[in-house]
């Protein structure tokens, strides 16, 4: 709630300066707020000299933080094969958890999944938190978001970690409600604030115009869900120690809302964009989607993947899955060649930690070349054609 409080009004029309939305005027000498238009942003309480406008907030029930410890990942895994994002976090995780002194624990999810407890471990969980049961062998959000739940109600964990995957996306979001938190989905950047412990969740804002850090200061756990490809999983070692708990959950007391059909994959001889150490990328310049063609050819020369712009996919000219950008793909590959790409902010920031980017772009003031390590000024339809055959000739 705002209010004016009328007896410290004296009517000086600062607030109606300091007020960008045209939400306050003078009536019979005192200050009126037009609430259909005020968005609280507190401009006018900071302007007003006499303190004669007060924003009431209704206080927070904060949680007792301290009984709330260790950091969480959850090991998304699908035909007994674990995510790679689910590496990253683990890298990650275990870089937060010494920095706390604190226990690092990957939470797994599945059936008959011998073996991967043990994977976990020698990748840098201290822990592994596992419920094996039939009506986890495929993934449905509301199974996966009961058993998540049930365990930290029972374990209460300060972070939990999930990767920005379709299945992190689906059920994550669930979780946080039920358990009266906050969720920063879409991470590029975790870190832990010294003095108050809590973690700091970067992510691309205002279509990528802007960071931002956010923190979940009252409630716990701290949940985020992070991009795949943006940090880095630790080495393998087999000769780590750790702990398995055999964790059970009775989902016939729940009702089931959905049933689970089967699982189409992706009819494509392509390599998937986020696996690549090579990825040829074509936008808008292509023209056509029938010029696609000339990208896979150079893509296959490469021993690479596909990706496309986020202007080509709208376009229909590529599947959505090789999208690379804020609303696709992050990707890191060792070399990135985009083709026929203007280099908007989008898709930078799915793409700018490739370790080498090649622009090709016959505008030389395309953004692209702003971060391209190499660039090509010149006609693609005239420049793919002899890079292809180039490539074949060394290749042979």
């Amino acid at each position: 709630m705002i209010e004016v409080i009328h007896d410290k009004c004296v009517a000086c029309g600062k607030c109606l300066k300091a007020c960008a939305y045209d939400a306050i005027s003078i009536v019979e000498k005192v200050a009126v707020i037009d609430i259909d238009k005020c968005v609280l942003c507190g401009a006018c309480v900071q302007a007003c000299p006499f303190e004669a406008i007060l924003i009431r907030k209704k206080t927070t029930q904060q949680v007792d933080i301290a009984d709330y410890s260790g950091i969480w990942v959850f090991a998304e895994q699908r035909d007994g094969c674990i995510a790679g994002v689910s590496y990253e976090l683990l890298g990650k995780g275990r870089e937060l958890a010494d920095q706390q002194n604190s226990e690092l624990t990957a939470v797994l999810f599945g059936y008959q999944s011998n073996g991967l407890p043990e994977e976990l471990i020698a990748y840098g969980a201290d822990q592994v938190i596992t419920i094996d049961d039939p009506a986890l062998e495929h993934f449905r959000d509301e199974r996966y978001s009961e058993a998540m739940i049930y365990l930290a109600e029972k374990y209460h964990p300060a972070i939990i970690l999930a990767g920005a995957t379709v299945i992190g996306r689906s059920f994550i979001p669930r979780v946080a409600v039920k358990l009266n938190t906050g969720l920063t989905a879409d991470c590029t950047g975790l870190e832990i604030d010294d003095e108050t412990g809590n973690l700091m969740q970067t992510r691309p804002a205002f279509g990528g115009n802007i960071m931002a850090t956010i923190v979940t200061a009252n409630h716990r756990p701290q949940m985020a869900t992070v991009r795949h490809k943006v940090m880095n999983p630790i080495a393998r070692d087999d000769s780590r120690s750790g702990t398995v708990i055999q964790e059970e959950y009775n989902f016939e007391l729940e009702e089931d809302i959905s049933r689970f059909l089967a699982f189409e994959k992706e009819k494509t001889n392509l390599v998937n964009i986020t696996d690549a150490n090579v990825i040829v990328a074509g936008g808008r310049g292509i023209r056509d989607a029938k010029n696609f063609a000339m990208i896979e050819e150079l893509a296959e020369a490469l021993d690479g993947a596909v990706g496309a712009s986020r202007a080509a996919v709208d376009s229909d000219w590529i599947a959505y899955s090789h999208q690379v950008g804020q609303t696709g793909k992050t990707v890191k590959p060792s070399i990135y060649i985009a083709v026929g790409i203007s280099g908007a902010i989008q898709h930078l920031a799915g793409m700018s930690s490739a370790d080498y980017i090649v622009a090709i772009n016959k505008d030389p003031d395309a953004p692209i070349f702003k971060v391209a390590d190499l660039g090509i000024v010149g006609d693609l339809f005239e420049v793919i054609p002899k890079l292809i055959k180039r490539i074949k000739e060394v290749r042979a």
